[in-house]
């Protein structure tokens, strides 16, 4: 059970009834609040945390975003993840690091600029009831009326808790329309990203995806590009017509719960063969390389020791 797991907070491991701030503080207030969601994985040598050097360059580029500063350095922090999975004994699951203002405010500007840090670790079959990514049949998705977040009006690359109000209005208009995902176009119009999920598209052989800068750096969707040469795929990053959508043989999200989940239907229009080709040569990839199996990249494991 949830109530039973081990927190990681400033440096000591307490309770999770324990990781408590108060209501008036500035993260809860005002969306304050950095964070990095990771996946853990059993591999053949034990529970190993996928990429984890590269969750904890994009934490502290959020924070350089936000002009916060975390008290500890990524050594520390990194041993601090994987003394927390160890200290909860989950070996398939994710840990989700969250950096906060505790301090009670009424201002608009944070009191410090030091963050208080704490790590969690959770089994979502224990501990979340599981998680509905119906990823062997596929997933549906509209286009949503709700425009990215423009970088001209905050750092869309910082992953901060208030910039996920736009994927949360998002996807919740795409429920009220029957689908349970959504794709969101930035303000120019082009395609950007899902809620809370990096998008992927097919168009004649050749793997497709929104190119940075009003995306966040999602670190599934840079390992996909990473792998997509390995298999012999053609990958392009760029400016994305919404029209692809209804053209691509294949249309797929890439999150941190599920590498590839295929898309089988787009507002009106379902494709068939889901998942494609494409998305199952990625996805086949994405599991080998988890498992620990593809020497290649066990560079991309960090083992816990559990």
């Amino acid at each position: 059970m949830v109530e039973d797991r081990i927190v990681y907070l400033n440096g000591e491991f307490v309770a999770w009834g324990k990781a408590r701030v108060h209501i008036m503080c500035h993260s809860f207030g005002r969306g304050s609040a950095i964070f990095e969601v990771l996946s853990l994985h059993e591999t053949l040598s034990g529970a190993a945390v996928f990429r984890l050097d590269e969750h904890l360059h994009r934490l502290y580029r959020s924070a350089a975003l936000l002009d916060a500063e975390l008290p500890i350095d990524k050594k520390d922090i990194h041993q601090a993840v994987l003394e927390s999975v160890r200290r909860n004994g989950v070996r398939e699951g994710f840990v989700k690091i969250i950096c906060f203002y505790p301090q009670i405010s009424f201002e608009i500007l944070p009191p410090q600029r030091k963050l208080d840090v704490s790590i969690f670790v959770v089994d979502p079959v224990e501990d979340l009831g599981g998680l509905a990514f119906p990823s062997e049949k596929g997933t549906t998705a509209c286009v949503s009326k709700w425009r990215k977040l423009d970088p001209e009006t905050v750092p869309v690359e910082a992953k901060a808790a208030a910039n996920y109000l736009n994927g949360m209005m998002a996807r919740a208009e795409a429920k009220k329309r029957g689908f349970d995902h959504v794709i969101m176009l930035d303000t120019q119009g082009f395609i950007a990203e899902g809620g809370t999920e990096s998008v992927f598209l097919v168009k004649d052989g050749i793997l497709m995806t929104p190119g940075l800068g009003t995306i966040l750096q999602s670190i599934s969707r840079k390992s996909l590009l990473e792998l997509a040469p390995i298999l012999g795929l053609c990958a392009i990053e760029g400016r994305l017509k919404p029209d692809l959508l209804f053209e691509a043989e294949e249309i797929f999200f890439s999150g941190t719960p599920a590498k590839a989940l295929p898309i089988r239907r787009i507002d009106e229009r379902v494709l068939e063969g889901v998942p494609g080709p494409l998305c199952r040569k990625l996805s086949g990839g994405m599991e080998q390389i988890v498992a620990g199996r593809d020497e290649r990249f066990k560079h991309w494991l960090f083992p816990t020791g559990e």
